[in-house]
This record gives C-alpha cells, sequence and structure tokens, in this order.
C-alpha cells in the first residue's frame, strides 16, 4: 500500500519502528529503573516516589502475588483512580508474569461482576473507597485474592490525615467486610520477605485486558499483548520527538496524568511514554475537581498534557489557570473524544501550546493517528498514521474506496490487539481478511493523508471520553417493570460531548423520567445514565423488528 502520509511527516520522524528491541514491557521497565533510579516517577497529593523505590516495592508485591499461587497468565484485576498504588500494582502484575485487567472504579457491582467473570479474574487490588462494590460482585467470581488500599497509604504521617479525612469527614469509604483481604501496605511488607521467581515472559504474552463493548455492545477484554503496547509507547515517542527537542531544554519530561490510568490512553501516553523517557508523572485522583487541579499545576512547570476536549474546556474557563507556568509546556494532545475548534483555540490562546488531536481505540492500544507536534494551529483532523500504521478506507464489502470518499476507517499495525478475550466470534467480526481492524467509524482521507471523522458505523456514545453502549442501558431499563419498549441513543451536549438519552414506551403510564433515572442508577456508572428521557407511543422498526435507533437520533422531536 502507497502510505501518500509519508510526505506529511515532521523531519525526523520514522516511516516505521521497531517493537522488537525489547522482548517485553519488563525488559522496558527495568531498563528505567537502573538509569533513572534516583528521579522522581510519580507524584500524588505532593508525595513522590522515585524510580529505585518503583523497582523494590514492585518486586515485593510481585512475590506476594506469586506466593498466593497465581499461575503465569494469570488475570489480576486493578481498581483504583489514579493514586501511587496503581502504577506500583501495574508493574507487579506485569513483572510476576500475570496480566493486569484495568476497571473503572466507579462500576457498580453489576458491571464489575461482568468483567470479573469475563476476565477470569483470580485476585482484585482496590481502593478502600470501592471495596463494598468488590464485596457484592466477588461472590459469584474466581477471584480469591482481595488486596484494599487506602489513599493514605504511601504518605507518610500525612496519609493518617488524609485517611481520616477520606474515611470519617468527607465520608467517601462505604463500610465493607471481605473475609480474608488483605492491606495493601501489610502485602508489600509481606512480599519484601518472600522469593520472587523472574517469569520467561515473550512479547506475545498478555499485558492488559482492556474492557470496551468494541463495535458491539458486550462489553469485552481487548487482550493487548507486551508487544502491543510496546509499540504503540515508542510510536508515540517518536511522533512527538520534534516538540520534544524544541527548547526551551527539559531535565525531565513532566507529564500531568489527570486521564484514569484504567484508561487505555493514559496508559500509554502517560504511564509507559513517561518511564521509558524517565520522567515524571503527576498523578490527579479526581480530575472532576477543576479547582483542585488548578492549584495542583501551578506547583509545576509542565511539558506533556494529555487528556479529553471535556477536561480542556474546563480548564481553561476556570479561575486561576492564567497563573500556571505553561512556558515549557511542549505537547497537548486531546483524545478519547473530538476536540472542538472553539476550545483548541482556547487552549492555544492560554498556553501558547497547540491542541493536537489523535485518534484511537481500546483495541489499538490506543494511537492510531495523530497531528504532526510540531503543529502550531488546530487542523479540525484526526491527523496521520502514526509509524508502522496503515490506514484503509473501506465500503461495507471491505473494498478500498478513493481517496476523499467516505468509509469506515480500518487500520493495520503492530498497535493493533489479536483478538477480543476467549471471544474468537467478535474477533471475526472486526477483522477483515486481510488482518486490518474494523473501526466502526467512518471517515473520510484527503489526498496528503489527513483523515476527518465524519460520522459513528456502531451506535456507541461518548461522554467526556468514555464509550457508552446503548445495548447495555436499554438492558438495564428495559428491566424496569413499566417500561415496555426503549431505545437509546447520545445527543450532542456541551459540556461532555455526548448525553444518554432514553426512548421509552410505557408499559404503565404513570411512568416518569425521574423513576427510570432512579433505576437506572442502581445498575449503571453515573455517565452511562441518561440524562434525558422522552416517551413515545412506539419506536421506528425495520421489518425484522430491528428498533432504528439513527432515526431517533435524526428526528428527537417526534410526536409522543
Amino acid at each position: 500500500m502507497d502510505r501518500i502520509w509519508l510526505r506529511q511527516y515532521p523531519a525526523g520522524v520514522p516511516a516505521d519502528i521497531d517493537a522488537s528491541q525489547y522482548a517485553s514491557l519488563i525488559e522496558l521497565l527495568e531498563e528505567s529503573f537502573a538509569r533513572f533510579s534516583d528521579r522522581k516517577a510519580f507524584i500524588c497529593m505532593d508525595k513522590a516516589i522515585t524510580y529505585r523505590e518503583l523497582d523494590e516495592m514492585s518486586l515485593a508485591l510481585g512475590a506476594y502475588l506469586q506466593n498466593r499461587g497465581l499461575k503465569a497468565g494469570a488475570r489480576v484485576a486493578l481498581m483504583m483512580p489514579n493514586v501511587l498504588q496503581y502504577p506500583i500494582s501495574t508493574v507487579a502484575v506485569l513483572r510476576a508474569g500475570y496480566a493486569a485487567v484495568n476497571v473503572n472504579p466507579l462500576y457498580t457491582p453489576h458491571e464489575l461482576e461482568h468483567q470479573l467473570k469475563d476476565s477470569g479474574a483470580e485476585a482484585i487490588i482496590v481502593l478502600e473507597n470501592f471495596a463494598s462494590t468488590v464485596q457484592q460482585a466477588i461472590g459469584r467470581t474466581d477471584v480469591r485474592h482481595v488486596i484494599v488500599g487506602s489513599m493514605g497509604d504511601l504518605l507518610g504521617f500525612k496519609g493518617v490525615i488524609v485517611n481520616f479525612v477520606v474515611r470519617h469527614i468527607k465520608k467517601m469509604v462505604p463500610p465493607s467486610s471481605i473475609p480474608g483481604a488483605v492491606r495493601f501496605n501489610d502485602a508489600l511488607a509481606a512480599g519484601r520477605g518472600m522469593t520472587f521467581a523472574r517469569p520467561e515472559l515473550t512479547p506475545d504474552d498478555a499485558a492488559f485486558l482492556q474492557y470496551t463493548g468494541g463495535t458491539t455492545g458486550v462489553s469485552k477484554g481487548a487482550t493487548l499483548l507486551h508487544r502491543n503496547i510496546l509499540a504503540n509507547m515508542l510510536q508515540n515517542d517518536a511522533w512527538l520527538q520534534p516538540a520534544l527537542k524544541k527548547p526551551p531544554r527539559v531535565d525531565q519530561l513532566f507529564i500531568v496524568c489527570a486521564l484514569p490510568l484504567y484508561h487505555i490512553f493514559a496508559l500509554t501516553a502517560c504511564f509507559m511514554l513517561g518511564m521509558r523517557a524517565g520522567g515524571v508523572n503527576l498523578l490527579i485522583p479526581n480530575p472532576r475537581d477543576i479547582p483542585g487541579l488548578v492549584k495542583e499545576l501551578r506547583k509545576y512547570q509542565i511539558n506533556i498534557f494529555p487528556a479529553v476536549n471535556t477536561l480542556y474546556n474546563a480548564l481553561v474557563n476556570a479561575p486561576g489557570f492564567d497563573q500556571v507556568d505553561f512556558s515549557k509546556l511542549k505537547v497537548s494532545i486531546g483524545g478519547g473524544m473530538a476536540v472542538q475548534k472553539i476550545v483548541a483555540e482556547r487552549w492555544l490562546k492560554a498556553t501558547g501550546c497547540a491542541l493536537l488531536e489523535g485518534y484511537g481505540l481500546s483495541e489499538t492500544s490506543p494511537t492510531l493517528t495523530c497531528n504532526p507536534a510540531d503543529s502550531d494551529r488546530f487542523s479540525g483532523s484526526i491527523g496521520l498514521p502514526l509509524p508502522s500504521t496503515y490506514l484503509s478506507i473501506r465500503d461495507d464489502d471491505g473494498k478500498e474506496i478513493p481517496l476523499g470518499e467516505a468509509g469506515e476507517i480500518c487500520a493495520r499495525g503492530p498497535q493493533v490487539m489479536p483478538g477480543y478475550w476467549n471471544r474468537p466470534d467478535e474477533t471475526a467480526k472486526v477483522m477483515t481478511a486481510d488482518g486490518f481492524f474494523r473501526t466502526g467509524d467512518i471517515g473520510v482521507m484527503s489526498a496528503d493523508g489527513y483523515t476527518r471523522i465524519v460520522d459513528r458505523k456502531k451506535d456507541m456514545i461518548l461522554v467526556s471520553g468514555f464509550n457508552v453502549y446503548p445495548n447495555e442501558i436499554e438492558d438495564v431499563i428495559a428491566g424496569h417493570p413499566g417500561v415496555l419498549e426503549c431505545a437509546v441513543v447520545g445527543i450532542k451536549d456541551e459540556r461532555s460531548g455526548e448525553a444518554v438519552k432514553a426512548f421509552v414506551v410505557r408499559k404503565d403510564p404513570n411512568l416518569t423520567s425521574e423513576e427510570i433515572i432512579k433505576y437506572a442508577r442502581t445498575e449503571l456508572t453515573s455517565y452511562k445514565v441518561p440524562r434525558h428521557v422522552e416517551f413515545r407511543d412506539s419506536l421506528p422498526k425495520t421489518n425484522v423488528g430491528k428498533i432504528l435507533r439513527r432515526e431517533l437520533r435524526e428526528k428527537p422531536k417526534a410526536a409522543a
């Protein structure tokens, strides 16, 4: 295939990367531990841990996990916001020879149970704030080992105060009781006295199960191998060099990790990229606390800031944001959802750094495309394919279509997953005969290789960068005794990009929208709960009875 986009690459960016330079992520991480041992690796709530400390603590926790009897390749779930325990746990799981299953800590017991059962996870590391959810879910799963952390675990004396405030003042820790659960610090202490057996890892071993609905509504794990994550980290690193090499010189990269580490964007663009470069990540446990985030940002000189459009928008409108030092900000990457032009313009004006829009999916580790790092303005496109990445615009039959015409974006490259965990049928639906992954997004590629997304083939809804799948919400709402039929679509929302709207045909004529929303909250994470409910006498359907969501999106105000 003629990679027409290579002609637009900035000087110094290679056409291809060599991911074979590392046998596994562990080789990369241990290289960084040796090279940068005295440097800070992560900062959270003013407490820093060095590369040496991360090395030592992850080794101890890895030894503890191995001594629980977990076999090579076992899955270990991680259910935390951005706290210091997260990187320690991630590295420990990988070093011990296991696969990490990243879990959104805001999941309901219903959602958590599905993910634990589907992945076959045998252990989970959770912050105590969410332990009650685990307690309600694990009885019907294979989880036999639970490690519970607290916000103050690694903060020294300050941690005592933090834990008191979190537990007793803010009351953010619901009561829970999990028989046999071990405290995080106790597991670390025990692991220091245990033998660690270094596993023989290969590039084809699973590193992460990243759960997503993909192109259908069934939540399934994208199996990301060591080589997939390594490749995407190296691709991103090569892509960003033109910006990183610009003056002023930076001794150690400072990365803002406001995106949750359980999200693939943060995992690769913050965590792994930072580790290889010997950078330091500022972990933000609660990015929705905008005043608190601005207060944190004012303490440091920032170099890399990946985020989603809604966060950039909130920041440029936040009091005190103009007092943050952006004199050394080199890269701002918008992903997870479309970047709005007005937000990009305000960000550039406020920081002097152009907002680069990128594009990718959980199945692609995640980055497929990005605008050139030396760009000085917003392009309105998702940019160019990264090194070693092939993009192809195809019709419904899988045939490539001419430039300038809309079709499904399909991708091939070393960052693309081999398939979904234990779901060959679902994998077959998204892979073409010649090895391209069908993204489900409709795009147009121009003659210079830039691609613009024009529509979504799948019915996925994007709320503040998080994937929401109508099938899942419809299944919950349909369970209400007063509901006859329902359909869910996404509608535009200034705050979150899109919001969930439910169309409902009532069985009980007295059913209210408030009752439906309250019912949904018992089964769904808050961002999945419908913000709008419209009642209809009937829903548009095909001849075979399939509800036409597209018609509901196009005619949202049809008469009830």
